[in-house]
């Protein structure tokens, strides 16, 4: 069972992570050749004070 893990800043629209799942799904079926119900796809967000891009914190780059 494939399992897509996306990651990345926090989706406040509900609609845009339906249909985030919906096309990382129907790219997984074309490319394994399975039933859309074998694809899992989890949506995991960081908080810009959680990640840090070259030793920084997101959250202090916007400053």
């Amino acid at each position: 069972m494939p399992n897509i893990t996306v990651e990345g800043p926090t989706i406040k629209d509900i609609e845009i992570k339906r249909a985030l799942a919906k096309e990382m799904t129907e790219a997984a079926v074309k490319a394994y050749k399975l039933p859309a119900e074998y694809i899992v796809v989890v949506i995991k967000e960081n908080l810009p004070e959680n990640v840090a891009v070259a030793g920084q914190l997101i959250a202090d780059r916007k400053k």
